[in-house]
């Protein structure tokens, strides 16, 4: 079950955190440098600035930075990673 749906459209798993850096496996692509945001199942708001995008057989693997989340959202990110799904 994937963990964040973007706002534009396509969904993405967390496939590592650490600190603010992030790594997600995405439906859609993001260019280096664009900031998509989107929502948890929870209805926790996400956002990240893409650092890297790269595509891996069907998915788009995109590198980046949080922006603007809170204690609560990276909790629940870290819960989720752990849990594995």
């Amino acid at each position: 079950m994937p963990h964040v749906t973007w706002t534009k459209g396509g969904e993405a798993t967390v496939t590592a955190l650490e600190g603010d850096r992030i790594s997600l496996l995405s439906t859609t692509p993001s260019a280096p440098g664009s900031r998509p945001d989107g929502a948890l199942a929870s209805g926790a708001k996400l956002r990240l600035k893409v650092a890297r995008c790269r595509r891996q057989e069907q998915r788009f693997l995109l590198e980046g930075r949080l922006i603007d989340t809170t204690r609560e959202t990276h909790a629940e990110l870290s819960v989720l990673l752990k849990a594995g799904g």
